[in-house]
Order: C-alpha cells, then structure tokens, then sequence
C-alpha cells in the first residue's frame, strides 16, 4: 500500500487556551514492531486533550506530543510481530497520543474491531471511555447485579458510558447532571434516577432514594468538596473510583467514616497505566462488552463534530460543559 510522506496534524503551539492548536504538515510516522499505521477517519476529543493543550497534562516520554486518545479508521501498515490484524481492517483504537492526525500509530493489542453495526464516526468515541468504565467501575469498584452506583457527570461520554453499562449487568442507577434537560436525558438512556446538581443537594436526594442506606459504587470525576459528599453518600462496604479531579485534588474531609463504614477509595488514570493493563482492558471489552452493542442495545451519543483543522473549536465547546456525549474530530469521513 502506498503511503504519502507527509499528513496534516493538530499541534499544541504553546501550552494555552484553544486557539494555542494549529494545523501543520509532519511525517507520516512508520509503526514499529507491535504496532500498527492508522488512517484516521475520525478522531474522538476528551478532556485529557484539553489538559494537555492547557500544560497540565504532559504527555508519556515515549508518545507523541500531538494531541488525541482515541481513534477510528483503517489499517494502512504493520510493524513486525503484528497477528490479529491485516492491511484494510476497520478498527477503533485507544492510543497514547498522535489521534489528532490523518495517520496515527496504534499498538495493535489496543485495537478493537468496531462493534456490529457501528459506524467509524460512532466507534470512534468509544476507546477512552468504555478502557475507562469498564477499569474503574466494574475491574477496581466491582459493580455487580443488584448494586447501586451513583455517577457523577452523566452527560458526559465517560457518564452515559457508565450508565448504559451498569444498566446492562442490573445495577440500578443514580446520576447527577448540571440542568434539568441533563438530567431528563440520563434518564432517557437508562439511569433509573437523576439528579440536577444545580437546583437539588445530590447528597440528600441519595438519602431519599435508598432509604438512608447509600450507593454501592461512586464513579466521580469532580473532586473537592464532592469527595466528602460522596462518602456521606455510601453505603457500608461501598466504593468509590476517582478519574478525574474537575474541582480540585486537595481535599478535607471526615474520614473516620471510611473506617466506620469499611468504605474503599480507588482511582486510575488511563495513559499512565501499564501497557499490559491497557491490553488486558482491550480483550476484556472485546470479549465481554462489545456484544452487549447487539443484546442490549448500547449505543454512542455524539454531541457535535468539527473538521480537523477546527479543533480548537472542538476544544472551546468541550470547556463550556454544555455538551452532551462525544465531541469527534471529521479527519477523513
């Protein structure tokens, strides 16, 4: 298969606001042994990119500085000892940066088929999010049948990703949104109760909902003063994942009731995990995740999409926190 020499690609000029990514001509990269070259069609966006862009992020020593977590495309090259996949194959991929490109390296143990009946517009907002739940909700929290989860963020693509997946394994399902249409919606793709943080105090509502005896798991994203609220929201044995830290990191709490409750605080962060993990996630979801697509009828929500070379635009509706579901970059659609 013949390839150009060069690409277009999104860089970071400076760490800064949106308009810090430019558009630029750079090398077609060449994959290296277990890895394969991507044709990108489409690109998801995520926060993480946005830290990045921002300086708060940097990226692994070995990984690309340009931008981008997740892709969807077709496999242009092979490096060596690559089995499993061949020249032409659709596939989505998370990736450990370089997503914001006409071509992308991917290993190949990161690489997924799109589920049937997924599109690669739709399987590309689906990598970071599902490597992410499937991690910390059900691998490090253990959701199981018949527990309760209360996730924060629920229109977000990490949010609707955990409420449809906890729905599929019989969990019942509280989530907190910023409005009442927010909220309207959560309930619309599953969750059994939603709350809008905005108007109603999501510790008490918990109260109301359970009974006073709290949530199995937490999936919280926000930090600060929520991490308090979340342990007051937990049940005895609960736990709670932490991926994300939207209101800060430094936090003062009462934590006695850990003890008093017997309660387990976890969290991860994706792209510093192992790279065995990372392969570990992809055949976990592979085998146990992307046939409940067909039986359960989980589908991807895409709030807006943005030509390549607009990415910053991309950037800026990520940062107003009015979306809802996945914001995609059309590299080749």
């Amino acid at each position: 298969m013949t390839l150009p020499a060069t690409m277009r690609q999104v860089a970071i000029r400076e760490p800064g606001p949106p308009d810090v990514l430019v558009a630029v001509e750079a090398p077609v990269p060449v994959p290296r042994a277990g890895e394969v070259l991507i044709e990108v069609a489409w690109a998801g966006v995520n926060r993480p990119d946005c830290l990045q862009r921002a300086g708060a992020y940097p990226p692994p020593p070995d990984a690309s500085p340009i931008p981008g977590l997740e892709v969807a495309g077709t496999i242009v090259a092979l490096g060596k000892d690559v089995s499993g996949w061949k020249l032409g194959d659709a596939v989505c991929a998370l990736v450990p940066g370089g997503g914001y490109a006409e071509y992308c390296i991917a290993p190949a143990a990161w690489c997924l088929p799109p589920p049937h009946g997924l599109s690669l517009k739709e399987a590309a907002g689906l990598p970071e999010t599902y490597f992410t739940v499937w991690n910390n909700v059900f691998d490090r929290a253990r959701l199981a049948v018949g527990e309760t989860i209360l996730i924060h963020g629920g229109t977000g693509g990490i949010g609707i990703t955990a409420i449809q997946l906890a729905k599929a394994v019989g969990a019942t399902v509280i989530a907190t949104a910023g409005s009442a249409d927010k909220a309207e919606f959560c309930r619309g793709i599953g969750a059994d109760h939603a709350i809008d943080y905005r108007t109603q105090d999501f510790v008490a509502e918990v109260a109301r909902i359970t009974a006073k005896r709290g949530v199995d798991v937490v999936l919280d994203m926000v930090g600060g003063d929520y991490i308090e609220k979340n342990i007051r929201c937990m049940a005895p044995d609960g736990r709670m994942s932490i991926i994300a830290f939207l209101k800060g990191s430094r936090v003062e709490c009462e934590w006695r009731n850990i003890m008093l409750k017997r309660l387990t605080i976890t969290g991860s962060t994706l792209r510093a995990s192992p790279f065995e993990r990372k392969s570990a996630l992809a055949r976990e979801l592979k085998n146990d995740v992307w046939p409940l697509f067909a039986t359960h009828g989980l589908r991807v929500v895409i709030d807006s999409t943005f030509p390549l070379a607009d990415a910053a635009k991309a950037h800026a509706r990520m940062e107003t926190s009015q979306h809802i579901g996945k914001i995609l970059l059309e590299v080749r659609g």
